[in-house]
């Protein structure tokens, strides 16, 4: 991958484990109200995402047929106005967790992204093959990757704001 992506990856997943790290568990899994994620259903939803994004690049890379699409505005996975539904792939569990468990799975989850992306020995083939995103649909594979930092950045701005609705010191 190239370096920029690389260091949105890492930089973008910093600032997660920062928002995260000194919080109680409590804090970790309360919601702010019915309907919506706690923080850390919030990250297991990022690790979900993370892994199911590593299949849908794997499987695109072993199609014959896939060819090269254009290239989409994955920016506006960023704009939390334009809302989605996650697929129920990657909804994330009921169970509470504790912060430990939460940065354990979200390390484990970017352990296997680098892992996979390191077996590609020529990326170039990223950008010339594509699979069908759910938000965005048909996408290049290299975007894949950029979205997964795009769409953790999306949720650290819902996570910010739900420490805010909780009361959470930053």
């Amino acid at each position: 991958m190239n370096q920029l992506i690389n260091d949105h990856l890492c930089e973008t997943r910093n600032t997660l484990v920062k928002e995260i790290e000194l919080l109680s568990d409590r804090q970790l899994n309360d919601k702010p109200d019915l309907k919506s994620w706690s923080i850390a259903q919030i990250c297991h939803h990022l690790a979900l995402v993370e892994e199911s994004s590593v299949k849908a690049i794997a499987w695109g890379l072993k199609q014959e047929d896939s060819k090269q699409t254009e290239r989409k505005n994955v920016q506006l996975i960023v704009d939390r106005t334009n809302k989605m539904t996650a697929p129920k792939i990657v909804e994330p569990a009921e169970d509470l967790f504790t912060v430990q468990q939460i940065i354990e799975m979200l390390n484990d989850s970017r352990k296997k992204l680098t892992t996979f992306l390191d077996t590609i020995e020529d990326k170039s083939i990223l950008a010339e093959k594509s699979v069908k995103h759910p938000a965005l649909g048909e996408l290049p594979l290299d975007q894949w990757v950029e979205q997964i930092y795009l769409h953790e950045q999306r949720h650290i701005v819902q996570i910010i704001e739900i420490k805010m609705c909780l009361e959470v010191e930053h």
